[in-house]
């Protein structure tokens, strides 16, 4: 008997959490350890006295993230978020020294592998923007509120960290 619907084939998507990816492939979590990142949560106060939070797009899917990028050579945790925030969105600013906050996700890397991520997060009061920086073009840029910022995310954490920011600290280091 017909019951008059089509059966689609499902199309496969990679699974939109951390925790449903590692469950699709856990020897991915237990085979490799977590490789460092260190990520740039640029904010900037608005006439309000409220925050805006920067989101860029990545260069391969589209997808709102935060500046970020892998540990550098003679270069301290905070310099290297800092310097990831001004070659992926041209912004500089008061950077605090000690990570606010951190999330775990997983990177696909170019190869088609997968490899699970830590990222420390430095926050970043921009004071500075540029429009000719080393990734224009490649990349879209926006401030949101922390509430918009955390909803067009896509990983899990980052999205708490997100909704629930406060700056700490401001104005204690210097412009980088």
């Amino acid at each position: 008997m017909k019951t008059g619907r089509k059966h689609r084939k499902r199309k496969e998507t990679k699974p939109k959490t951390l925790l449903s990816q590692l469950a699709a492939m856990p020897d991915k979590l237990f085979n490799k350890d977590f490789r460092q990142q260190y990520g740039a949560l640029c904010f900037r106060v608005v006439e309000d006295g409220n925050i805006e939070l920067l989101l860029i797009t990545s260069r391969d899917s589209g997808r709102w993230v935060i500046p970020k990028g892998w540990p550098m050579k003679k270069k301290q945790p905070h310099e290297a978020a800092a310097l990831e925030a001004w070659q992926e969105a041209g912004v500089r600013g008061v950077v605090r020294k000690k990570p606010v906050s951190r999330y775990t996700y997983l990177k696909w890397l170019s190869d088609r592998d997968v490899t699970p991520c830590m990222v420390d997060i430095y926050q970043i009061e921009v004071k500075e923007m540029a429009e000719d920086f080393k990734e224009a073009g490649q990349r879209r840029l926006t401030w949101v509120t922390p509430d918009e910022a955390a909803r067009r995310v896509r990983e899990i954490e980052l999205k708490s960290i997100l909704v629930n920011f406060k700056p700490r600290g401001r104005g204690k280091s210097g412009v980088a």
